[in-house]
């Protein structure tokens, strides 16, 4: 596993290199891809051709004849030329980080959906590298197709048949958004609000997700965990109703072509009525991350900082000293649209929980309605949709008073005022 330190980019970078390289060995780890060498490499001068010095490549073709390594990672984007000829000069396969996340997306995927998004993604990422440089390379392991060798099918299609499979997978992503549609307008109609989990891969959203919804979501200490959305059902202090919606995490250098097909994922997140930006406060580069998430937002048109429906969720508050645990309770303390907690414990959940019945409550009517005893159906409508706050009742009606969202009460007068 290679991370090259760029000197043009070491500037403006916020990240410790030590860091990205432990990350890249954890994306490595997440497909059972064992390690047996892992280091960051000076660049001065990319070179357009193999973008490592000629120095830096004779070092690490020593190491993968030392260590008998049958692949080698570059923790960053390469040009078709610079993969292969990386791989004549170092005499083993080579991947770029687009070609590792990719994998571990293929490898992660198990809806119809998350499948044809991976899909799409890897076919343009592939189109540009149809080469037959590495047919003597062994198969490795099952996966997408980035580590396979002879007989590996992505590699033996032309240009004209992956075109023709890109159009035909647009087209059925096409018809996966005009279901999600459909169901959102399923979702309006019962209703109940959205709320969605977003952040940087292993900030704790799933752990998050199964503390707040008595759930089961596979979660681990592991990049991209889970892949494909999840919703449940989840009832507030208040006895509030609220869809829960555990998204795919990001990640820095995500590939464009991967933001693009999942766009219909992540179109969840931009319905949604809250927006739970979990962060995982313990990692060094919490910041950087940060970033890399407010860009993903940025681009689909939801402003993080100025959007009244993003909530930051400090996580992991758990594996932090006690100073730095007592500074970050003091920063929430003083900011409503902020709130720190530990997922794997449960500290600070009464505190999220509170914020989102508060959010929720936020947008809320107080009206006086008088409904007939009789309209057991009515009745029982409010008290769903609802908060009663105060009830009298009469011979013969119910005189409430709740506060209810404009949206419901419209519903109500409509579903049961007559004349």
């Amino acid at each position: 596993m290679v991370h090259p330190v760029l000197r043009s980019e070491a500037d403006g970078v916020l990240r410790h290199p030590e860091s990205c390289l432990d990350e890249a060995v954890g994306l490595a780890r997440a497909i059972d891809l064992e390690v047996v060498h892992a280091e960051c490499a000076r660049v001065n001068r990319p070179q357009p051709s193999i973008l490592l010095g000629s120095g830096t490549v004779e070092h690490f073709a020593q190491i993968v004849e030392e260590t008998e390594a049958s692949l080698v990672i570059l923790d960053h984007a390469l040009s078709p030329v610079q993969q292969r000829n990386l791989e004549k000069a170092l005499k083993v396969k080579v991947i770029d980080r687009t070609g590792l996340i990719l994998e571990i997306f293929g490898a992660r995927a198990r809806t119809r959906e998350g499948m044809l998004q991976v899909e799409l993604a890897a076919l343009t990422y592939q189109k540009s590298r149809l080469v037959r440089s590495w047919t003597h390379l062994e198969r490795q392991r099952g996966g997408f197709g980035f580590l396979g060798g002879p007989g590996e099918s992505q590699l033996e299609m032309d240009r004209r048949l992956i075109g023709d499979r890109i159009v035909k997978i647009k087209k059925e992503l096409e018809e996966v958004r005009r279901t999600r549609g459909l169901h959102r307008k399923a979702r309006a109609k019962v209703p109940y609000p959205v709320v969605a989990l977003v952040g940087y891969t292993n900030a704790g959203k799933s752990t998050l997700f199964n503390r707040l919804a008595n759930a089961d979501v596979f979660a681990k200490d592991l990049l991209f965990a889970t892949l494909d959305p999840t919703m449940r059902q989840v009832t507030l202090p208040s006895g509030r109703k609220v869809i829960l919606s555990d998204t795919v995490g990001f990640i820095s250098d995500l590939p464009h072509g991967l933001v693009a097909a999942f766009r219909a994922t992540l179109e969840e997140v931009d319905a949604a009525d809250i927006i739970l930006h979990v962060r995982d406060v313990s990692h060094q580069d919490s910041e950087p991350q940060k970033a890399d998430v407010h860009e993903v937002m940025s681009d689909m048109g939801i402003d993080p900082d100025a959007d009244d429906r993003v909530i930051e969720v400090l996580n992991k508050i758990d594996a932090l000293d006690d100073e730095s645990r007592e500074a970050i309770l003091a920063q929430t303390a003083r900011n409503p649209r902020a709130v720190a907690v530990s997922a794997l414990s449960g500290a600070g959940i009464a505190d999220l929980d509170r914020l989102l019945d508060q959010r929720m409550n936020a947008h809320r009517h107080v009206v006086d309605l008088s409904v007939e005893l009789g309209d057991g159906a009515a009745l029982a409508w409010l008290y769903a949709k609802g908060e009663v706050l105060e009830r009298r009742d009469d011979e013969v009606q119910a005189h409430i008073q709740v506060a209810i969202d404009p949206a419901d009460l419209a519903r109500f007068e409509k579903r049961f005022v007559h004349g």
